[in-house]
């Protein structure tokens, strides 16, 4: 099945009756060549390159609930490009690539918008900390533009630039950034994983990892056993549940990260907006929310709901970038679980056990990283060697000292 604009018209007359599944519901079988664990984005993601790139189609992707059920569906939805480090720079900057032909590659709508991101900043340091941040972007190939007060006020009038406590100094403008719709980037990858010959076996939670002399041999899962002899785990912030069951331990925590969506507005917002002051971003939806999140809750939780402290953290930055937020109606708020390193950066490589993949990690930079994480994932399982723009995500680095500090946003940053 294709989209055209004839068809979704035909549809829309006619009563939407006649769309097909977009994907098979088939049950598992007894064996696979890989098996994907997690049917979030980046699990899908890696099924789907896993076949369009090289060919591997005897693939099943594993996922307890439905799929996008996770994190991939409670997110703030924003794509960017803007990192500093060598190591995040060139992943993020192929992801941002893979982002924008990725509508033409999967045939599906997923409502990507550059509207353009811009990053303030409020103090003669932070101004610093972003020109440098800018430099770092243009050497890697990508936009940045800087931008002084006055630039800044003509593009976004409606902030407070007076603020006594934190001025508008400026802000960093990265033109290719923006949002996309993050359900529908999971329905894409699944569509297109299906067509491929992918098996997408839902309502199938592993309960086991069976490892034979040290190499993984399968899973057990509520419909069964099934064998393989390879998997990878891609499960976000249930990653150290699942590893547990290969006997690994992860330098990983799992946090609430909570986002908020307000009653639907005139559209008054035209870029992603993040205060330098207080972690705070606002956008705005295609159905006139503002969606807006940030700091994380701060404490270690696997529940899918924030509590009131963050709350109040994340409106009072709000109030304090623009006040006329306080005009709006917030109509839910939802958290997803982040898994947390304590570098701020993520995990793509092999496991010390054979045929055991990770794919982990993510902190605040899992949507974003949806294409690139899927493409460098299928390249480590495929060709058992780590993608070039994923070679720094690698486990040992916590035990060998080399992180990759891009923000210090881990769970136990202050300790490294």
């Amino acid at each position: 099945m294709r989209f055209n604009a004839l068809r979704v018209f035909t549809e829309g007359l006619t009563g939407n009756r006649r769309w097909r599944s977009h994907w098979r519901k088939p049950d598992p079988k007894p064996e696979y060549d890989m098996l994907i664990i997690g049917g979030g984005g980046h699990g899908l993601a890696t099924a789907y390159y896993l076949a369009k790139n090289h060919g591997i189609t005897n693939i099943a992707v594993l996922e307890k609930g439905y799929l996008g059920g996770g994190s991939i569906g409670r997110n703030t939805t924003i794509v960017r490009a803007n990192y500093f480090l060598p190591g995040n720079s060139e992943f993020y900057s192929h992801s941002l690539k893979l982002w924008e032909g990725l509508e033409t590659d999967l045939n599906y709508n997923i409502m990507h918008s550059q509207r353009g991101l811009i990053n303030l900043f409020h103090s003669d340091g932070q101004r610093d900390a972003a020109a440098r941040r800018g430099n770092a972007m243009l050497a890697q190939g990508d936009d940045a533009i800087l931008l002084d007060r006055e630039e800044v006020r003509e593009i976004l009038p409606y902030l407070d630039y007076d603020q006594a406590r934190f001025p508008v100094y400026g802000g960093l403008y990265h033109k290719r950034g923006g949002t996309a719709r993050h359900d529908a980037v999971a329905w894409g990858y699944a569509r297109g994983a299906d067509q491929r010959g992918v098996d997408l076996i839902e309502n199938c939670e592993v309960t086991g990892i069976s490892v034979d002399a040290g190499r993984v041999t399968g899973v057990t899962t509520t419909r069964g056993q099934i064998r393989a002899r390879k998997v990878g785990i891609v499960t976000a912030g249930r990653t150290s549940q699942v590893a547990a069951m290969a006997g690994l331990r992860l330098p990983i925590e799992s946090h609430i990260l909570q986002a908020f969506v307000t009653e639907g507005l005139k559209p008054c917002l035209d870029h992603v907006v993040t205060f330098g002051m207080g972690h705070f971003y606002i956008s705005q939806s295609d159905k006139g929310g503002l969606v807006f999140g940030g700091d994380l809750d701060f404490y270690a939780s696997y529940a899918a709901r924030g509590n009131l402290p963050g709350v109040e953290q994340v409106t009072e930055a709000g109030m304090t970038l623009m006040p006329m937020i306080g005009r709006a109606k917030v109509l839910r708020s939802w958290g997803g679980i982040m898994d947390m390193t304590p570098d701020g950066s993520p995990i793509i490589d092999r496991t010390p056990i054979d045929g055991l993949y990770l794919d982990a990690g993510w902190c605040y930079g899992g949507f974003k990283a949806v294409p690139a994480s899927g493409w460098c994932m299928a390249h480590l399982m495929a060709t058992d060697q780590p993608h070039p723009v994923a070679g720094r995500f690698r486990l040992d680095r916590f035990a060998t000292g080399e992180l990759l500090d891009e923000e210090g946003t881990g769970s136990q940053h202050n300790l490294h």
